[in-house]
């Protein structure tokens, strides 16, 4: 009988395990294809977000490892960006002062391109949109400060995955 339950808890627990794939997504081997990610083009007014959110890319990508990041030579998918808008949207305000927030969500959307290089044929050409919650201590410039390395790592997520998964 405890033979029995645990044959029909195994059977239970293998259709969810059914489409589990090991390894990249999207049909490419491992580290075949290079990707060079150029700096990313800023036209919000916040300054810092290039160099935050190209070298997070840099970081998702080596931690994906779906591609290998191409930082001597051309690569063969080229990903490219313009950040075009950042917004700070309040979520919470100060019980006293209901005009005093104290908590802000922080967006940040980027138009991204991926072309192949010897094709020139576009993988990816979408917006896509990273965020991030900060909480307002004293000082609204400081947390925000703080934060900005939280969104860029999130929005390169984003952009990781849609490079990774192939829904282009």
């Amino acid at each position: 009988m405890l033979q029995r339950a645990g044959l029909l808890m195994l059977l239970s627990f293998l259709p969810a395990c059914a489409g589990y794939h090991l390894g990249p997504t999207n049909g490419v081997a491992a580290r075949e294809q290079t990707v060079q990610v150029v700096p990313f083009v800023n036209q919000t007014l916040e300054p810092r977000l290039t160099d935050a959110v190209t070298s997070q890319m840099h970081k998702q990508l080596q931690r994906d490892g779906t591609y290998q990041l191409a930082t001597h030579d051309p690569g063969d998918i080229i990903v490219s960006g313009t950040l075009t808008e950042y917004t700070r949207t309040p979520l919470s305000f100060a019980p006293s002062d209901t005009l005093t927030p104290k908590d802000f969500r922080l967006s940040l959307t980027a138009q991204v391109k991926a072309v192949e290089r010897t094709s020139g044929k576009v993988l990816l050409d979408r917006k896509v949109v990273g965020f991030t919650l900060i909480n307002v201590g004293s000082d609204l410039t400081s947390s925000e400060r703080q934060g900005q390395p939280l969104l860029a790592t999130d929005l390169a997520k984003n952009i990781t995955a849609l490079l990774v998964d192939g829904t282009w």
